[in-house]
């Protein structure tokens, strides 16, 4: 066989195997250890039993791919090669001339070193491996990812589970006994309003006159038509329903996913990047659609039967229709993801509800359907102005992975910037004086057109004081959505009033002072804690307990620095589980869990300087007076309690 022709059966396997979603780690049960060799140094074993039928390929062997390759998280750890200690057989087939690899129990050895000589207690790092089958499955660069005790590695490990703090026994009952669902309503309608607004996108909008027209006219019996339109119009508003299943599964094998959607800078840029390309498809420069295939398929089944073939009629508009539909929906669930998976649920449902109704609705009552307004260029206008919109949400989630990473791209003042420009392009678009997209000639200032001209023009002003150092930049209407006060270009913000940020440092000056401790945990890309601190915290009776009664910490679960070598750590959790302690938020965040039973912010605790838990918690309340009683009677707690000693 020529080595050209080898190449390219080579590469053509390599690709071929990045496709196939079934590539993972989970066929092969790695098990890892360390053992101390030296002061800073240490080998680390690697052991593993190939499943039946399928071959390991041993390390360093061909110089087309490097099929073993051993990454740690600390980049400055110097890694040796990865060494066999366990003899490979030597196969051939139509990849390789020859290749070692195993059938049977593994074990493989490398050693590393840290240059500074003092090792941590834990290490994390990810073992890249190569498997296959014959004749032609391949697998390489399989990751396998590892968490390890270091023998003698230092630790000073901070306290996270506190015995004394009970909050299912308080001094006072006073708080929330489980996380507050009121805002499920309003998560609804949120998902009605984004639904009513995808209806006037060019996409389906022209479709309604068309399928109540096909159901009323098709059937001889006028009552039948009735029920199949209504039929469609159910089978629309299930589909959005049943997109949210999986966040329900998965919300059940980690209950943390959904918190963590909203502060994972990763997946935070990947919106910014989704929502960017939304933006420019609303713009007009190119069609987000899904593959055809889909829509065909779908299509062609929604003739069988009556039910079956309405159904799949129901699908071929979800299908056709997402490239208008997709962003508003994308934008409603990102939104939302990190209260759960029901308000996903709740949302889609609402949002479904919307795009379906007017279908039924117009089908009793055809007539209705003369005073819809005509197809024309005022869709393009209104998908316009709505690529606007995905535009200022791009920022928003570019925003919270730099909050969170605390680059400095987009401080408040920069964001908010930002969004009276994009406000201001509206006005201009609106106006005629910025076109983007198809034209249709003269702009025709229709009472509605005027309406929303009038309306992005008082959002552009009021916004503008946003980029000044002053009071008049606090901008309380839109308070969550910027990055926080003290997050400014400039050095001494006016609004700027920072709490500590260590638990240890708040109880030391809590009995220092004699004060109860107020918690505060929050995150640097959580909306509901910047309402918090923006509306509820400044008004006067909740400002004047919080300075005067109580040591205030934030707690920033979503705080990506690295805690120092030895305080990172394997932490035993109070169920049993194991939770790396690597960044100051994986050690709030489990802080949170065992001591406060919730994984979502914001969440507010008021303890003595004991430690003891003087009243019950309290999570998102917009309601100052509300916050304001909690927080009077978490004080007369406090001050029971020391009347007693």
């Amino acid at each position: 066989m020529s080595k050209i022709y080898r190449h390219f059966l080579f590469f053509f396997f390599l690709l071929n195997s990045f496709s196939i979603f079934s590539q993972d780690s989970t066929r092969f049960d790695w098990k890892v250890s360390s053992r101390k060799t030296a002061e800073g140094s240490y080998t680390l074993s690697f052991t593993t039993d190939p499943p039946n039928g399928w071959l390991l390929y041993a390390p360093m062997q061909v110089s087309e791919l490097q099929t073993t390759e051993l990454q740690l998280e600390d980049s400055s750890v110097m890694v040796d090669q990865i060494r066999e200690i366990t003899p490979a057989r030597t196969i051939s087939n139509s990849l390789f001339d020859s290749a070692r690899v195993y059938q049977s129990p593994v074990e493989w050895k490398a050693d590393v070193r840290f240059p500074s000589g003092e090792a941590p207690a834990i290490l994390k790092g990810k073992l890249l491996f190569t498997y296959g089958k014959e004749p032609d499955v391949f697998y390489p660069s399989t990751p396998f990812d590892f968490t390890i005790n270091l023998e003698g590695g230092t630790a000073t490990k901070a306290r996270i589970h506190i015995p004394t703090i009970d909050i299912s026994s308080p001094v006072s009952e006073c708080g929330d006994k489980v996380k507050k669902d009121s805002s499920l309503f309003a998560i609804f309608l949120l998902g009605l309003f984004g639904g009513f607004i995808a209806l006037l996108t060019p996409c389906v909008f022209p479709m309604i006159p068309l399928t109540v027209s096909f159901f009323t006219q098709k059937t001889e019996v006028r009552g039948r038509g009735v029920a199949n339109a209504m039929l469609y119009g159910f089978f629309i508003f299930l589909i959005y329903v049943l997109l949210t299943i999986p966040f329900h599964i998965a919300g059940k094998t980690n209950p943390e996913i959904f918190n963590n959607l909203s502060t994972d800078v990763l997946l935070n840029i990947i919106f910014f990047v989704i929502f960017l390309v939304f933006a420019i498809s609303f713009f007009g420069y190119f069609e987000l659609t899904l593959p055809s295939t889909i829509a065909n398929r779908a299509g062609s089944r929604s003739g069988i039967g009556n039910i079956a073939g309405i159904f799949f009629m129901a699908i071929t508009l979800a299908i056709v229709s997402f490239s208008c539909t997709g962003p508003i929906l994308g934008t409603l669930l990102a939104g939302v993801a990190e209260e759960g998976p029901w308000p996903l649920t709740i949302g889609a449902a609402g949002f479904g509800l919307a795009l379906g109704l007017p279908f039924a609705v117009f089908a009793m009552f055809p007539r209705w359907l003369q005073t819809i307004p005509k197809s024309g260029g005022w869709l393009t206008d209104v998908k316009v102005v709505l690529g606007f919109i995905e535009l200022a949400l791009a920022i928003k989630f570019l925003a919270n992975a730099d909050n969170v990473k605390q680059w400095g791209l987009l401080k408040r003042e920069i964001f908010v910037g930002l969004w009276a420009l994009i406000s201001l392009a509206i006005v201009l678009y609106l106006t005629g004086a910025l076109r983007i997209g198809p034209k249709y000639g003269k702009v025709k200032f229709s009472t509605t057109r005027t309406v929303f001209i009038v309306f992005f023009s008082i959002v552009t002003l009021y916004l503008a004081p946003g980029v000044t150092n002053s009071a008049w930049a606090k901008l309380k209407w839109i308070s969550g959505f910027p990055p926080p006060l003290c997050y400014s270009i400039y050095t001494h913000p006016v609004n700027c009033d920072e709490p500590l940020l260590d638990y240890e440092q708040a109880i030391q000056l809590a009995r220092k002072e004699n004060k109860p401790v107020l918690i505060d945990f929050t995150g640097w890309a959580c909306v509901n804690c910047r309402r918090m601190e923006e509306k509820v915290w400044t008004k006067p009776q909740v400002e004047k307990l919080m300075k005067n009664e109580f040591v205030l910490v934030s707690l920033y679960v979503d705080e990506r620095t690295k805690l120092k070598p030895g305080e990172q750590h394997i932490y035993i959790t109070k169920s049993g589980s194991e939770k790396s302690i690597i960044t100051i938020g994986d050690k709030w965040t489990a802080f949170q869990i065992d001591n406060f039973d919730a994984t979502s912010q914001p969440q507010y605790a008021i303890i003595s300087p004991d430690e003891k838990a003087l009243v019950r918690t309290k999570f998102y309340t917009p309601n100052a007076d509300e916050f304001a009683a909690w927080l009077q009677c978490g004080l007369d707690a406090f001050q029971r309690e020391s009347n007693t000693k």
